[in-house]
């Protein structure tokens, strides 16, 4: 096979019940294509049969390639290996759960072709997703907007076309724990969007659940914004002026009220409790941070692949793992 100047990255993870599907709609998309194209699959420790369908699919087609990891590494160290292994010029990043229409790949490459280095498809509408769901996410893109340090799109996933020099570029960032949207969004170059209604998933049951939703949430605010601490500072000098004025109040009543009933036991507790909260909100923020420095600074691999069918990493990889051409 010569080498591919598409390359399409796939993380994986209990997607039994979507390959077949997923592969077809893939396979007839790249036959429309005007170059050689590969797949990139990265099994992300999955429990179920993929990573079996995953090597069928290697036999079967040589431009199907993939990695297994040793464990589950979560999803966007997943992107992140797929992006270490990437051939082609132009890089796809999708989901395996056809949530991410691959027919949409084809208006991306119009893009690129007019001279965006960076194509992020932009959610016009969640279909079949609950209200709470599109109510906190609809928050928590405005709100990252709000604080981040560079303008990140809001309704946008990893769904996106990336030129080969950006995917360089965030192959050469050192750090960990990786928000791949928000990096792309800070690497800047000319960027646009392509819109799409989001369907369901095509079939099986949704694996970004709540913990895990809030945690990349968390990892985006914290990865690429530094208003959090500057929020205990604010809260200091507020608790501060409240103390201030509780002071005032209790002179005051002192003087003019002793009989109040709000004097003594009553406001200490309630300062305190207060003081307390606002404590350990700010350790909360703190230790955020201090966790991503103790995660650096361990230096361990950022992911351990067990197994790699037939790719050939264009970065150092983060391990180095057996190598089967076939399996």
């Amino acid at each position: 096979m010569n080498k591919p100047i598409y390359s399409i990255v796939i993380p994986i993870y209990n997607e039994e019940e979507n390959i077949t599907e997923m592969y077809r709609r893939l396979s007839n998309l790249i036959e429309q294509l005007d170059g050689e194209a590969e797949l990139i699959l990265i099994d992300d420790g999955s429990r179920d049969r993929s990573l079996n369908m995953i090597r069928e699919l290697h036999h079967c087609d040589r431009r199907v390639r993939y990695l297994s990891f040793a464990r589950n590494f979560g999803h966007q160290i997943a992107v992140t290996a797929g992006l270490n292994f990437v051939q082609g010029k132009i890089v796809i990043v999708m989901d395996a759960d056809l949530q991410d229409p691959p027919e949409l790949i084809l208006p991306m490459i119009e893009k690129w072709q007019q001279g965006y280095q960076v194509v992020y498809a932009q959610r016009l509408s969640r279909k079949k997703e609950s209200w709470l769901k599109r109510l906190t996410a609809y928050a928590f893109y405005r709100i990252l907007r709000i604080l981040a340090d560079v303008d990140i799109p809001p309704d946008t996933g990893d769904f996106c076309l990336m030129d080969r020099q950006v995917v360089d570029i965030l192959n050469a960032m050192p750090e960990r724990n990786r928000y791949i949207r928000g990096l792309r969004a800070w690497v800047g170059f000319r960027q646009t969007s392509v819109y799409f209604e989001r369907d369901p998933r095509f079939a099986g049951k949704e694996k970004y659940t709540f913990g895990k939703s809030w945690a990349l949430a968390v990892n985006g605010i914290v990865s690429l914004s530094k208003v959090p601490l500057r929020l205990a500072t604010y809260l200091g000098m507020l608790s501060a002026a409240i103390a201030l004025l509780m002071i005032l109040l209790v002179l005051y009543w002192r003087l003019f009220d002793p009989a109040s009933p709000l004097i003594g036991f009553t406001l200490i507790t309630i300062g305190l409790f207060f003081l307390g909260s606002v404590q350990l909100f700010c350790i909360g923020i703190l230790g955020e941070y201090i966790g991503r420095i103790y995660e650096e600074v361990k230096g361990r691999p950022v992911y351990i692949v067990k197994e790699i069918g037939d790719v050939n990493h264009t970065t150092t990889p983060a391990s180095k793992p057996s190598r089967h051409s076939s399996i």
